[in-house]
């Protein structure tokens, strides 16, 4: 579920893969390969990396974690609802 997950959170929130590594503590010089890898499943990230992922693209963690893509929105939703 991580890869389409991260995706799709990147790509909602309007940043490259670039943009997104290196506001997540990724070297510059290697951000956008390391999304990238993260994104098409070459590499898995490690928890630490996704939390911080999460963190830049505010979703909640487990939101890249959970098997269900319909119970996944609705997490991502009450998680929105509950930074209003």
């Amino acid at each position: 579920m991580v890869p389409q997950r991260l995706k799709s959170a990147r790509q909602r929130a309007g940043l490259t893969q670039e943009k997104l590594g290196v506001l997540a503590g990724i070297d510059e010089a290697t951000a956008r390969s390391r999304i990238s890898q993260y994104e098409s499943g070459t590499y898995t990230p490690t928890f630490t990396t996704m939390c911080a992922l999460a963190r830049v693209l505010d979703v909640p963690e487990c939101y890249f974690y959970i098997l269900d893509d319909v119970f996944s929105e609705k997490v991502l939703r009450l998680h929105q609802e509950s930074l209003e």
